[in-house]
């Protein structure tokens, strides 16, 4: 028997510093009686505030499209779906995964300027990069810049689209965005839904060539970019690998990692 399963309560202990060197999950927890310690419940408590928060918070997508336009040096468009507020948001998540009328009317306008430059050529661009508030603004404020900027210098010789801001927005929004730049690819940066111990974790969608319709298993996900979680230059390295095969194979989702290795391409 170990010896947590022979003192299931032991708090403070050594076995109880060394599982909480290992995860930030809630292991060990101290009890007066039945019921959990002031502190323990506290602490829950905290973290369950700051994951409502994440959910219901606004993007400030005004000062995101500012730093991601210094940080990119590359064009910045801002869009919104046909969620009218959080709440709508919420409740309705098909309409996350729509663009509301003024932001389709937007894309179209660009489309008929940039198509005169194009002179017949039917692809916009290879990459389609795609920033959407999701479930946690926050994860997208603090961690869609710095990946970005981490990861485009490694991607020399690809032709990038604008990257599009979008609020109250849902992974498969970048479908209909992918479309109408006629991406090759598009990788949706979408704040993840927050939990316990990660109230703003990112998390990486790569589609090839997006269109609405398109499944969640014709898709890969990086997730869990965060300072505690998985560092910029390792999220960057996954999304070169997945980009590269994407490419490559013409293809994303389960067949890529069944043709790929999954353990290839995360770099493991």
């Amino acid at each position: 028997m170990s010896e947590l399963e022979a003192n299931p309560h032991v708090n403070g202990g050594a076995l109880a510093a060394r599982l909480r060197e290992l995860t930030p999950a809630r292991v060990a927890l101290g009890r007066t009686g039945v019921s959990l310690e002031t502190r323990e419940l506290l602490d829950f408590q905290r973290a369950h505030a700051q994951a409502r928060d994440a959910v219901h918070s606004r993007l400030d997508a005004a000062a995101l499209a500012v730093e991601l336009e210094r940080a990119t040096q590359l064009e910045v468009l801002r869009l919104h779906s046909a969620c009218e507020d959080r709440a709508t948001y919420l409740q309705r998540p098909d309409l996350g995964r729509m663009l509301d009328e003024p932001s389709r009317a937007r894309l179209a306008a660009r489309d008929n300027g940039a198509s005169r430059e194009r002179a017949g050529n039917g692809r916009g661009c290879e990459l389609a990069v795609i920033v959407a508030d999701g479930l946690s603004a926050l994860a997208v404020q603090r961690h869609a810049v710095p990946l970005l900027a981490e990861l485009l210098p490694h991607l020399d010789g690809w032709s990038i689209g604008p990257v599009v801001v979008v609020e109250q927005g849902r992974v498969a929004i970048g479908d209909e965005i992918g479309l109408a730049l006629r991406a090759q690819i598009s990788v949706v940066l979408i704040g993840e839904r927050p939990g316990l111990s990660s109230p703003d974790s990112l998390g990486a969608y790569i589609t090839w060539e997006p269109r609405p319709g398109r499944s969640d298993a014709e898709r890969n996900c990086i997730s869990n970019i965060r300072t505690e979680g998985l560092s910029y230059p390792q999220a960057a390295g996954q999304l070169r690998g997945f980009l590269s095969e994407a490419r490559r194979r013409k293809l994303t989702g389960v067949a890529l990692n069944l043709e790929s290795g999954t353990e290839r391409l995360i770099g493991r």
